[in-house]
């Protein structure tokens, strides 16, 4: 039997359940539908299952897009301390871990059981388990699954991108925009650990588990991002690598420096000792042990003359790696590019070409940086998509 509704939303993450929310609190009838077997799949096992459910200090320089003035209208209308509020209205727990990221203090379904229960007094119905087999727009969208066929003049798609395929990553919501006509910018992994090439995997593959804090930048962006590195058995991870990885090309090199604010030539010259142990004691008090052994074996400075040590302290602060590549949307926490942005209204998330449909989250071409910010940004997207349905 066909059913009505003001609007029908198809995702029940983190941007679909706010857009329900805000929506059924405006008197709207609202449909979720949603493909998995429960709601929050990509909520619950964030922030290692508490869930960094924003950042203290988001704002649209953490945001990469094409269009980087894009995500300002929505972060302005809602901002962290309006979800911070949220929360503390129903009692959750949480704490800043650093940097502005906040966590619960028990377990992300704090946040899912809030947002079903914030879903339920708005009068938002929630249908999990459902399959979208066809969508299609007359007078208004129909929505056809396998429980049924769904009516409504509005249609929002927060279906989420391409990130941590196994539980339940798809294009559909790029495949949507592109039946509507909507231009899509090429989606990518981001927040993704890099691949060594050969070269660096037999000289650095069998550090894994070593971490020490770098200063990772690329070319092609004036980003830099001073936070750990982690060797993995495959090439490097850790949040400083997670963050400049949505920055990367796919082609230049990575520059870390492995020495933030430190100057070896300086100390050594201090010291009175310039000589190849000397120098080798000063890196094994910089960095992890194995690390400053393979280092110096690999690195050591071509002689006992200031040129020398100043030609080695430079390679110390501005390593160069070459990835072969990264480790993909299955390990990438989220998706960089989408539905272009040129195609939406920065302010209520409506389609310019096609009345009454929105995109909302990460379907659309914004990307946070790691930290709370791509949650804010599904919180903000939503809610402002809610306020105009």
């Amino acid at each position: 039997m066909d059913q009505r509704y003001d609007a029908i939303i198809l995702g029940a993450g983190a941007a679909g359940l706010m857009c329900a929310i805000e929506a059924g609190r405006r008197g709207r009838h609202v449909l979720v539908l949603e493909r998995a077997e429960r709601i929050g799949k990509k909520i619950l096992i964030s922030g290692g299952g508490r869930c960094n459910f924003t950042n203290l200090h988001a704002g649209p320089e953490n945001f990469l897009s094409s269009n980087p003035h894009f995500a300002k209208s929505a972060l302005a209308r809602y901002t962290p301390a309006d979800f911070v509020s949220l929360v503390e209205n129903h009692g959750i727990p949480y704490h800043e871990k650093k940097l502005g990221q906040l966590f619960c203090d028990r377990s992300a379904h704090d946040i899912t059981g809030m947002l079903e229960q914030e879903c339920r007094a708005a009068g938002a119905e929630i249908q999990t388990n459902s399959i979208v087999g066809e969508v299609s727009k007359a007078d208004a969208f129909v929505v056809r699954t396998d429980s049924g066929v769904f009516h409504a003049p509005i249609l929002v798609v927060a279906t989420g991108g391409l990130s941590i395929p196994k539980i339940g990553a798809t294009f559909f919501g790029y495949d949507l925009a592109r039946q509507f006509g909507l231009k899509i910018q090429p989606p990518r992994p981001a927040l993704v650990p890099f691949v060594f090439g050969d070269a660096d995997s037999k000289r650095w593959g069998d550090l894994a588990g070593v971490s020490t804090e770098v200063i990772a930048s690329v070319a092609s962006s004036k980003q830099t991002f001073r936070e750990k590195m982690l060797f993995t058995h495959r090439g490097i991870s850790g949040p400083a690598i997670l963050q400049i990885s949505s920055y990367w090309d796919g082609h230049e090199s990575i520059s870390l420096d492995l020495a933030p604010e430190r100057n070896l030539l300086s100390e050594l010259r201090t010291s009175g000792h310039r000589d190849g142990a000397s120098w080798k004691s000063r890196v094994c008090d910089l960095l992890p042990r194995r690390l400053a052994d393979r280092w110096v074996e690999y690195q050591p400075p071509a002689g006992n003359s200031d040129a020398a040590f100043a030609n080695a302290e430079q390679q110390l602060h501005e390593w160069q790696i070459v990835p072969q590549g990264t480790e993909g949307f299955g390990k990438a926490e989220v998706t960089a590019g989408g539905v272009d942005t040129n195609e939406l209204s920065a302010k209520t998330m409506e389609s310019r070409k096609v009345p009454g449909l929105f995109l909302i989250g990460e379907v659309v071409d914004v990307t946070g940086q790691l930290g709370g910010f791509n949650f804010q940004w599904a919180w903000a997207s939503g809610f402002s998509a809610g306020q105009a349905l």
